[in-house]
């Protein structure tokens, strides 16, 4: 019987070949999907790990398998991997969409020592061991921000974490250049959507030039300040930037898969010290949104 919150059949079905196997050394591994749903326990409640129900294990074990796993990139390459057979199959929709949104940091998330340091050592600056924790320091006290492109379904396709005080169109060629799936068969990754859809925050020049120079259409309002200034300009002002406002209305996909991120208590309040933790549970949530969209195998008949 499939408990509230933990993976489907269906879901196991399509993750469990991608999953690592035994390579007949040491101790055999414990139930591959018995501690996922552990994992997924602890991400849609945002429990402590200590607090993780019996059925699921030893509680170390599935904090060990999570750590594990995002040291060696397994996360990573598991929600990679649905994204390739997703998009071998023409499921997924190259209108993309970006964004970020901001998670509130428990008390519990800050404090990370610098790797390496030993009791007694030197402290490290708390603003900067903060920052690179990616933990950012506003009224309502420490948050972290994610950024996310998504494609035209409203699935995740490349996350970045940061401090919630960094500037959005600061992020967005490093959220574009993580936007990466590799093909099933020969030839290079896929890195270029059909077109961008993003708010105000990212409104510049350099973008919309970087995007054109790349043969990406890009739907970006142009922010009220930018829109005087130019017509204070007069003719030196240049022509205002293309704007397909049917198209814009796509972009609410983002929104939504915000919201169904954070449906994960874990990711809508950050109880990670570390931020690569943090980042891991991202892409195990996003993962868990891709298993839940049907799509067809490029194998059959009718895909």
């Amino acid at each position: 019987m499939v408990g509230r919150g933990e993976l489907t059949d269906a879901a196991w079905q399509r993750m469990a070949p991608l999953l690592p196997g035994v390579d007949g050394r040491g101790r055999p591994w414990r139930d591959h999907r018995q501690v996922i749903n552990g994992v997924l326990w602890r991400l849609r409640t945002g429990a402590p790990w200590r607090d993780l129900p019996e059925r699921y294990g030893p509680w170390q074990t599935v904090y060990e398998r999570f750590a594990r796993w995002e040291g060696d990139g397994t996360w990573a390459h598991l929600l990679e991997q649905v994204q390739v057979r997703d998009d071998s199959a023409g499921a997924v929709e190259w209108t993309v969409s970006v964004d970020s949104t901001v998670s509130r940091a428990h008390q519990h998330a800050a404090g990370a020592r610098k790797k390496g340091a030993a009791a007694g050592d030197e402290l490290e600056d708390p603003a900067r061991s903060a920052a690179r924790q990616a933990l950012g320091r506003s009224r309502g006290g420490l948050t972290t921000k994610v950024h996310l492109a998504c494609d035209g379904r409203g699935l995740p396709l490349a996350v970045v974490v940061t401090p919630a005080n960094i500037n959005d169109s600061t992020v967005f060629d490093t959220v574009m250049g993580d936007l990466r799936v590799p093909r099933t068969g020969a030839g290079r990754p896929r890195r270029r959507p059909d077109v961008v859809l993003a708010d105000k925050a990212y409104s510049s020049r350099a973008i919309r030039q970087a995007m054109r120079g790349r043969g990406i259409l890009t739907v970006i309002p142009e922010r009220a300040d930018q829109k005087a200034n130019r017509l204070r300009r007069g003719r030196a002002g240049g022509r205002p930037p293309a704007f397909d406002r049917e198209l814009y209305k796509s972009r609410n996909v983002v929104e939504r898969c915000f919201g169904r991120l954070k449906q994960f208590r874990a990711i809508a309040t950050r109880f990670d010290k570390l931020a690569h933790r943090y980042r891991a549970g991202v892409h195990l949530a996003s993962l868990i949104l891709w298993l839940r969209e049907p799509t067809q195998d490029p194998l059959s008949d009718n895909a």
